[in-house]
């Protein structure tokens, strides 16, 4: 340590302080959690995210905070984050993954079901919701819709985990795209608070139309509670939301509800996603009966 410049010795304390090193006699080390999430290469490694998350893009609309208080939305230019084929994505893509494995395996547990089941990603991004469904049903066939340049990272993530064969690729927006039909599952995680409530009915609506009767949708958010300021975490992404997009927003539990029965879905229910503000609301496309109890025969429910 007698070596280390004013500069390097300065900052290694520091980061002691705050927790991410630790010191003794023989030196500086890492904690057990800095080894885990912040060396490059680790399966958990979250260094990544500052790539999005400080992206220039990000940063201007935060910076420009007031002018999105006096409108209401983004004055960034046009659409904001989620004009078409924002590149910002792909840094999304590339940064966030690990981010996913909890509320992920959450999906799985309730999505994956058993045999062959067809699932659409919607917003892919990274591709890990999907493709961990993969992982647990072997006989899972997913079809992940972005642009194409947020594909090519998700289709990095198939071979990696290989599953590639299964994966199937839709390019393009998911309002003006066509989804195809037959979906046993759709996933749309992460995606809904940057549009405002009839948007997403009307998503939610072209979703429906495209899957199974009884099939599942799984949604995936910071469900901000109905005081709009807990938990902390979900009630500031608000701002975020403010700031960055036209119309995006926080929603809670019971919003994300009303969402997806006024859009023809029913057997709505929440579930937390242990140590993350994340909630997973998974809902079925309505139909009768008779048809529900084939789809769930089929799905091997």
């Amino acid at each position: 340590m007698r070596n280390l410049g004013k500069g390097m010795r300065v900052l290694c304390d520091f980061l002691t302080i705050i927790g991410f090193l630790t010191k003794d006699e023989s030196g500086y080390g890492l904690t057990q959690d800095s080894e885990l999430f912040l060396v490059e290469g680790s399966p958990a490694y979250m260094g990544g995210m500052a790539s999005f998350l400080f992206h220039p893009f990000m940063e201007k609309g935060l910076g420009s905070m007031t002018g999105a208080v006096r409108k209401g939305g983004t004055i960034l230019p046009a659409e904001g984050s989620v004009s078409d084929d924002n590149p910002v994505w792909v840094e999304f893509a590339r940064g966030m993954a690990p981010l996913t494995v909890p509320s992920a395996g959450v999906v799985a547990e309730h999505a994956a079901g058993s045999g062959a089941v067809k699932v659409l990603d919607i917003a892919a991004g990274h591709g890990m919701y999907g493709l961990t469904i993969a992982r647990c049903n072997p006989a899972a066939e997913i079809h992940a819709l972005d642009w194409k340049n947020v594909l090519a990272v998700a289709h990095e993530n198939a071979v990696k985990l290989g599953v590639a064969d299964r994966w199937h690729a839709i390019e393009g927006s998911a309002f003006a795209t066509d989804y195809g039909s037959g979906y046993d599952a759709v996933l749309v995680t992460n995606f809904i608070h940057h549009f405002d409530v009839p948007t997403n009915i009307g998503l939610f609506e072209k979703i429906r139309a495209a899957m199974k009767p009884g099939g599942k949708i799984a949604i995936v958010e910071m469900a901000v509670n109905d005081d709009r300021v807990t938990p902390a975490g979900a009630g500031m992404f608000a701002m975020t939301m403010l700031t960055t997009t036209p119309t995006g927003d926080a929603y809670s539990q019971r919003e994300i509800e009303t969402m997806c029965t006024r859009a023809g879905f029913h057997d709505v229910a929440h579930h937390a996603v242990p140590a993350t503000p994340q909630t997973v609301t998974i809902a079925r496309a309505r139909c009768d009966i008779g048809a529900c109890r084939q789809a769930d025969l089929g799905n091997g429910i």
